[in-house]
C-alpha cells in the first residue's frame, strides 16, 4: 500500500488543520474564532467533522484511512457512535462504523466528566470500482477527528472540484444531530442530490447570530449562503426579541459585507413542539437519565412572551417581518423552516429526543430543501 500524508489539499470542508502528536485535526473554524471565543460547546462542536471530506483523484481499488476519533458521551444513555461514508463520483457507496478512540463521558446527574482514553482505528474500503474516479471520505458529523495515515494500493492527488460551493449556517440539526452517517445529515443529503460542494457551518447549541461566524461567512467564497437561526437562541434563552432582530440584521449586513450580491438565504427554525409557545431555556429532562433514551425540555411558560422572551413561533414571524423590509435587497430569500418540517410532520417522524430529527427524517428536509432551493426557478437554481 502507498502511504501519503493528509495535507489541506486533500480536505474539504474545513478552515484548517491543527497539527497534533498523532496527525493532523481538521477545524471548521479558523484560528482566531477559537482563540478569540474558546467556548467549550463551540470548540467541541466545530471540531466535529460535520461536512467535511478526505477528497482525491485516484484509480485505487483500496483505500485505508488511519485516524483516531474523540466522541462525547452521557453516562446510561445510548448515543450512537460516527462513522466514515464511501462515495465515488458523487454517489454513495458504503459506510463504516467508527470504534476505538477516545470517550468524553459525561455523568449527566453530577455534571462530571472523564476521558476514557483509546486507539487509533483503521477504517477500510475495499473493492472500488475500476479505473480513474473521485473518491470522498466523508468524516463523522459527531466527533472529531485526528487524520494519521492515508494508504491506497494506487497514487491519489488532490481533486479539482468544479462544482458550485453552497455554505450554510445552523445549529446541531444542520450538524447533523440524531442521523446515522455523515452523508444522511440533510446537508449533506441536499448538496449530494443538487450535485453542489457543501462547507457546513451547522455548530451544535451554537447557531446565535454570533458577529464572529458572520464574519467567517463574510470571508468564506461562496456561490450561495443559507443561514438557519432560531432555535438556539431559544434553547439557550440567549436574548430577547428586543435584541434578536438587530443582530439578525447585523449578521446579515456582515455577510453581505464580503457577499454584496451572492444568493442568501434566511431560514426560520423547524417545527419543534417543545418551543413553539414555550421559552427557553431549554434543559434535559431529569425523568429520562438513566433510561437510555435522553430527552429535552422547554424551561420557560408561555406567559414569558409578553415580556419579550423568544419562541419559535414569535422567532418566525420577527424573520419573515425581517426578511420583508430588506426587500430592497434582490438577492435575499426567506424560508419558513416549517416548510421543510411541520407540525403534521411531527405526527408522522417525531422527533426521538424532542429536539432533534432522526435519519429518516433528515433525509425528508435534505430533499425538501434540494427540491426547494436548487430546482429550477428556486434562489440557488443556475441563472
Amino acid at each position: 500500500m502507498i502511504t501519503t500524508p493528509v495535507t489541506a489539499p486533500f480536505l474539504r470542508g474545513i478552515a484548517g488543520l491543527e497539527e497534533t502528536t498523532r496527525g493532523v485535526r481538521p477545524h471548521r473554524l479558523p484560528e482566531w474564532v477559537r482563540t478569540q471565543f474558546p467556548d467549550p460547546q463551540l470548540l467541541m462542536m466545530e471540531s466535529q467533522t460535520s461536512g467535511v471530506r478526505l477528497t482525491m483523484a485516484t484509480a485505487a481499488r483500496n483505500v485505508e484511512l488511519v485516524a483516531h476519533p474523540t466522541r462525547l458521551g452521557y453516562r446510561g444513555a445510548e448515543r450512537p457512535r460516527g462513522s466514515v461514508d464511501l462515495v465515488v463520483d458523487g454517489t454513495f457507496v458504503a459506510s463504516e462504523r467508527l470504534d476505538g478512540g477516545d470517550l468524553i463521558e459525561v455523568d449527566l446527574r453530577t455534571g462530571a466528566t472523564a476521558l476514557h482514553a483509546g486507539t487509533p482505528v483503521t477504517i477500510s474500503f475495499r473493492d472500488l470500482p475500476e479505473g480513474d474516479k473521485i473518491v470522498e471520505l466523508w468524516l463523522p458529523h459527531n466527533e472529531s477527528v485526528e487524520l494519521i495515515e492515508l494508504r491506497t494500493d494506487e497514487p491519489v492527488r488532490p481533486a479539482e472540484s468544479g462544482r458550485r460551493l453552497w455554505v450554510h449556517h445552523g445549529s446541531s440539526i444542520s450538524q447533523g444531530s440524531n442521523a446515522s452517517t455523515p452523508t444522511r445529515i440533510w446537508p449533506a443529503v441536499t448538496a449530494l442530490r443538487s450535485g453542489v460542494e457543501l462547507r457546513n457551518l451547522g455548530f451544535g447549541g451554537s447557531a446565535v447570530a454570533d458577529p464572529f461566524t458572520a464574519r467567517v461567512l463574510r470571508d468564506t467564497p461562496a456561490d450561495f449562503i443559507s443561514v438557519k437561526l432560531g432555535i438556539n437562541v431559544v434553547n439557550l434563552d440567549a436574548m430577547r426579541l428586543r435584541a434578536f432582530v438587530p443582530a439578525v440584521n447585523g449578521f446579515l449586513d456582515t455577510i453581505r459585507d464580503g457577499h454584496p450580491g451572492t444568493p442568501l438565504l434566511l431560514i426560520s427554525p423547524l417545527f419543534c413542539g417543545i418551543h413553539e409557545d414555550t421559552p427557553g431555556p431549554g434543559a434535559l429532562d431529569p425523568d429520562s437519565f438513566g433510561t437510555g433514551r435522553v430527552t429535552f425540555m422547554a424551561g420557560g411558560r408561555a406567559d414569558d412572551v409578553a415580556q419579550g422572551r423568544l419562541t419559535l413561533r414569535v422567532i418566525r414571524e420577527a424573520l419573515a417581518s425581517l426578511a420583508e423590509r430588506r426587500a430592497h435587497d434582490p438577492n435575499l430569500y426567506y424560508l419558513d423552516g416549517t416548510e421543510l418540517y411541520n407540525e403534521k410532520d411531527a405526527a408522522e417522524h417525531p422527533l426521538p429526543d424532542e429536539l432533534h430529527p432522526d435519519t429518516e427524517t433528515h433525509l425528508l428536509i435534505g430533499e425538501r430543501f434540494a427540491r426547494y432551493a436548487f430546482a429550477p426557478g428556486g434562489p440557488f437554481a443556475v441563472r
